[in-house]
């Protein structure tokens, strides 16, 4: 097995990608090694290696972000380790698939600016930051602030206020003159 690495803006964040289907939708998030307990094997064995401090699954990728005193040349080998032995082994990356991958799709409940505003998330943004290593989750709009979950190497990358300013809130007001602002939150 063969696991290319990509760098992503966020320093802290390794994307790895293990030429297989990772996640079969959405996206799966784990800060902790608590929560990747009762879900995924996969981040709980990233987790036993010391210095990684989140893990992000996504459909081809995994993006690992380390603790901020640790070496990617370091950590990167043990890394490489344990998905290629996970890998193929044929473990399960999530125990449950099922209500665990986060998407934001169109729901039948959203009004028409929350349609329009999901669809563009959807189509032009995520597939963007995915490339990255990370996502973005829409959460909710009001008073014209459209809210946003950064997932993965977006979460507390140095460039996410640009990549929300710069690009997300611009496309969400050229095509949808309602939104005024876009915000990111925890």
């Amino acid at each position: 097995m063969f696991i290319q690495t990509e760098q992503t803006p966020n320093p802290a964040s390794l994307k790895f990608l293990p030429g297989c289907e990772v996640v079969l939708s959405g996206t799966a998030e784990f800060r902790d090694a608590a929560h990747a307990e009762k879900a995924s094997p996969l981040a709980v064995r990233l987790f036993k290696i010391p210095g990684v401090e989140g893990v992000f699954l996504g459909r081809d990728f995994v993006t690992v972000t380390r603790a901020g005193d640790f070496d990617w040349s370091l950590l990167k080998p043990q890394i490489l380790a344990a998905l290629m032995e996970h890998f193929s082994t044929g473990q399960p990356v999530l125990l449950e698939e099922r209500g665990m991958a986060v998407k934001s799709s169109v729901s039948g409940d959203d009004d028409e600016i929350v349609k329009q505003i999901k669809e563009l998330i959807d189509t032009r943004v995520r597939p963007v930051v995915a490339a990255d290593g990370g996502d973005i989750v829409f959460s909710s709009f009001d008073s014209g602030i459209v809210y946003l979950h950064m997932r993965g190497a977006c979460a507390g990358c140095p460039s996410s206020t640009a990549t929300l300013k710069g690009g997300i809130e611009n496309l969400l007001k050229h095509f949808i003159p309602e939104v005024v602002e876009v915000r990111a939150v925890n």
